[in-house]
């Protein structure tokens, strides 16, 4: 819910409009094993712990590189952390700057969670150990050699986290002043833009989304999908929400429509590959799975943890003399709040 706030004793009242969004649970994923009575009899020991637990551990990177991926599916905000034209590694102050960004989406300041990809996490890991830290959290860092909790966010590593590659996109203005929602007429773009790209227009502030006020920043767009060389238009998130007559609305994200011929500008260097860390708070993302029935006539059981629902079932094969294993999660998810994630890039090399 968003609200705009009065001013005086005059009441104002507005409309209560909830929204809402769907979920669906369509993506199945599995591991299937067939090992022969033979093996089972003679080599096979452990079986659990030798190939169910690794195959557990499979689907469950398979599921996080699929959430992972929607990061590029509506992720707005972004630290452009450059020097010299060039992605670099992060430092503390990107890390305070990503902070600073969902401070002003209105995201709640507690319990916020980093995800790096390894190297990003090793490079800061050692930037940051001669800073004045608490003793125990530099002594966890320097026994695993991981980031702990710094900085305002509890880290994580996780080799899901994806490799974006902008579009070679080098110039485009907005054709047509006032415009708003999420599909922009522009005039031919120079260049391709990706699916995942970061944009901005000139003259266009983001607001803070609980006063409305200008945050005296470009309002940054994700970029959802894909535009060809000489495209005329553009699909973004946020919607453009203006005020309405210089007075706030509700769901209000920016200061004011572009004008016509604003200038559009990538975010970041164009058609260099890059990690997009991801820095969120759980509110931001939902996962939910689903109990799978258990078929008649086969042995089957199923088992959650932390949330995750997944069926085991075995049956035996006669003409083959294999007893198949096989291991499913049936799953969605979806990024409710995406205005609530930020990426914060490092380069790749």
């Amino acid at each position: 819910m968003d609200f705009t706030v009065r001013h005086g004793a005059a009441a104002s009242v507005q409309d209560i409009n909830e929204t809402n969004t769907t979920l669906t649970l369509a993506s199945q994923t599995g591991v299937d094993l067939g090992p022969g009575t033979l093996d089972l009899t003679l080599s096979i020991d452990d079986f659990a712990e030798r190939y169910l637990a690794p195959a557990i551990n499979n689907i469950a990177g398979d599921i996080a590189a699929d959430v992972m991926s929607g990061v590029d599916g509506g992720v707005c905000n972004f630290v452009d952390n450059e020097a010299a034209g060039a992605i670099i590694t992060p430092t503390s102050n990107t890390f305070l700057t990503a902070n600073a960004i969902l401070d002003t989406n209105s995201a709640p300041s507690l319990n916020r969670r980093l995800v790096v990809d390894p190297f990003t996490d090793a490079r800061v890991a050692g930037s940051l150990a001669g800073l004045f830290n608490p003793a125990t959290e530099i002594s966890d860092q320097y026994t695993s050699g991981e980031m702990k909790n710094a900085l305002g966010w509890n880290w994580m590593k996780d080799q899901t986290v994806i490799k974006h590659t902008p579009g070679t996109f080098s110039a485009g203005t907005v054709n047509g002043a006032g415009q708003t929602g999420t599909a922009i007429t522009t005039n031919a773009i120079t260049g391709t833009l990706t699916a995942g790209d970061i944009i901005t227009f000139a003259g266009v502030n983001g607001v803070n989304r609980i006063t409305k006020r200008d945050t005296g920043r470009l309002r940054q767009f994700v970029v959802i999908n894909a535009v060809a060389t000489a495209g005329t238009s553009i699909t973004v998130y946020p919607a453009l929400i203006p005020p309405s007559g210089g007075n706030p609305v509700q769901y209000q994200t920016v200061t004011a429509s572009p004008a016509n011929a604003a200038t559009i500008t990538l975010q970041g260097p164009a058609s260099t590959q890059y990690i997009k860390n991801v820095g969120f708070i759980p509110e931001a993302i939902t996962l939910a799975t689903a109990d799978m029935v258990l078929p008649r006539n086969v042995e089957a059981d199923r088992a959650e943890y932390d949330g995750v629902s997944l069926r085991i079932l075995t049956q035996y094969q006669a003409g083959t003399d294999v007893e198949i294993t096989r291991l499913d999660v049936i799953y969605g998810y979806l990024f409710i709040r995406p205005e609530w994630c930020v990426c914060i890039p490092d380069s790749v090399s």
